[in-house]
């Protein structure tokens, strides 16, 4: 599935998405605050009811990201696969965390504070970094050229390391150690496939500027990899 270097508007894979997302979102409410988990033979419990209402929260701020992501900051084509595989994926966030938050019995914290507070970061380094770098290559006077500007002078994927890092604030508010497979998993398919497939693409379009940025600027996580 080619992702990089092809631009079009992508509407009805967008609206796929889009339907998908709100069906995800809407499933996760029944699963939190009503009886969505009762077919597995989970039944709800008010004992953690805070920590539910923190992860529905989550979830709504990621979906509306989601939409800012899908309709004013991607600008290339959208395979169909993806229209699929974008929803499959976060409804490990909107599913995945609702499940083993579902029975947590801990009552709110510094610690979930602390989770909130990297959420709301990862979320700005995601999404900001992204409205930053499109605002600059709005610029004619930037065109054809690499940003290394903003967010991205302290990581050249900042916007995934930003990912990392709500994601693993949801794992934390969940209070189960089971669910630390989700970050860990996405780091992997970040350091492993994500992240070495945009950057054979940005090699061959960018050439010397991006080997210079390769050069003086960590891949992934700042001032470590």
């Amino acid at each position: 599935m080619e992702l990089y270097g092809t631009y079009s508007k992508s509407i009805l894979q967008k609206t796929i998405i889009l339907t998908l997302e709100i069906a995800l979102i809407v499933y996760s409410y029944y699963c939190l605050f009503g009886n969505g988990f009762v077919v597995f033979g989970m039944q709800p419990s008010d004992a953690n009811i805070n920590r539910r209402i923190i992860i529905f929260t989550f979830n709504v701020i990621v979906f509306l990201r989601i939409l800012v992501t899908i309709f004013h900051l991607v600008k290339r084509k959208i395979p169909m696969e993806e229209a699929f595989s974008i929803p499959m994926a976060f409804a490990l966030y909107y599913i995945g965390f609702v499940y083993f938050v579902y029975h947590s019995v801990h009552t709110i914290d510094t610690f979930d504070v602390f989770a909130v507070l990297l959420f709301l970061f990862g979320s700005y380094l995601n999404t900001g970094s992204e409205l930053m770098r499109n605002k600059w290559k709005k610029n004619p006077e930037n065109k054809g050229k690499l940003y290394t500007k903003g967010l991205f002078k302290y990581s050249m994927h900042i916007n995934y390391f930003g990912d990392l890092l709500w994601v693993s604030a949801y794992a934390m508010i969940t209070r189960n150690w089971y669910s630390i497979v989700i970050p860990v998993f996405l780091f992997c398919f970040f350091a492993f496939f994500n992240i070495p497939k945009l950057d054979k693409y940005l090699s061959e379009k960018y050439d010397t500027d991006f080997k210079d940025y390769k050069s003086k600027t960590k891949k992934f996580i700042p001032l470590i990899y």
